[in-house]
């Protein structure tokens, strides 16, 4: 195996290990912190976290598998049955990304009308639709015959196994990725620009109000006016770095593997296969990204994963400090009792 195929799988390896320990402690914060439970947007995250899981545990090892073993992991009905679920798996995923966006949207630009405008029943018809969306495509990619193993991506995926359609299959394959990888994208773009526009408006009313209080403190420190500048601009920034990660790393991630499955169906480009490996481990790192961007660096579940630790580690320093504890507390009393005899 050539050093660059090597690489590759590690990566792969890594991308499973890190998705399964990640999407793994977001179901675990989840069940732990019932405040969590109990927000509409936990349907959609908690959604995004069973796609990611079961797509670290049921494709990802099978296309490592293909990949080192240069060939088809099992048989045909197995393959399809491994491409149809990531067909599903990777829309619904897509989908719930869109959703979030849309809960964060109304939640910032109308925060008086949120808990009207989204509740647990809306936002069940929202996953509703991804399902019946994902469920769609898959099926129809199914019943078509247009799953089974690529070896261009080293997995079971959506492929014109017969290669006696490729025109219909050209066509499903551009119409499924508009209304899934398009569509979110714009879905993004739309909702999380608006969101960076709102919150860059309430960052120059934070700032205006205070340079006013700065004019009026005339006697102010110097350095306490240089922190108070550098607060604010830390605060425009962290709006747009927060903005750019959303968007950034859905594109960075599927882009490079849709514009690949586009690519290819111009029979005339060549496309080399270890660069097909490379769009999807690129793909599958979102799995492995998901559970940071939208849930482990927020402060709720920074706290609820402290809270966590602390309570698995306090009984056992407990058990650990307190034989010793009590026999040091015994020897001391009793060296104190002959002291004190002595005397």
């Amino acid at each position: 195996m050539a050093t660059v195929e090597v690489l590759l799988s590690v990566l792969m390896l890594v991308i499973i290990v890190v998705s399964l320990l990640s999407n793994a402690v977001v179901l675990i914060c989840f069940l732990y912190n019932p405040q969590i439970r109990k927000q509409v947007p936990c349907v959609f995250t908690l959604n995004l976290t069973f796609c990611n899981l079961l797509l670290t545990v049921s494709n990802m090892p099978l296309t490592l598998v293909g990949f080192v073993n240069k060939g088809q992991p099992g048989s045909d009905a197995f393959c399809q049955l491994v491409g149809f679920s990531e067909t599903f798996l990777t829309t619904n995923s897509m989908l719930s990304m869109a959703a979030l966006s849309i809960d964060r949207w109304i939640a910032v630009v109308f925060p008086l009308r949120y808990h009207s405008r989204i509740r647990r029943r809306d936002a069940a018809l929202v996953l509703g639709y991804t399902w019946i969306h994902s469920m769609s495509f898959s099926t129809a990619a199914a019943c078509l015959s247009w799953v089974g193993y690529r070896p261009l991506y080293a997995s079971c995926t959506l492929s014109d196994v017969t290669e006696n359609s490729q025109t219909p299959f050209a066509v499903f394959t551009v119409v499924f990725h508009s209304l899934t990888f398009l569509l979110s994208f714009l879905v993004l773009c739309v909702t999380y620009l608006k969101v960076l526009k709102v919150a860059r408006f309430h960052c120059k009313r934070i700032d205006v109000i205070t340079m006013q209080t700065l004019v009026l403190l005339v006697d102010i420190h110097p350095s306490v006016r240089e922190r108070c500048l550098e607060e604010q601009k830390r605060r425009r920034q962290r709006a747009t770095r927060k903005i750019s990660t959303f968007i950034g790393t859905f594109m960075v991630c599927f882009a490079p593997y849709v514009i690949t499955r586009i690519v290819e169906l111009f029979p005339s480009v060549p496309i080399d296969h270890r660069w097909g490996v490379v769009s999807k481990c690129l793909a599958y790192s979102k799995a492995a990204c998901d559970p940071f961007v939208y849930s482990l660096l927020r402060n709720q579940y920074k706290k609820t994963c402290g809270d966590i630790i602390n309570r698995l580690l306090t009984p056992s320093s407990m058990n650990a400090s307190g034989p010793g504890h009590h026999d040091n507390h015994e020897t001391r009393g009793r060296n104190n009792t002959v002291q004190t005899a002595t005397n």
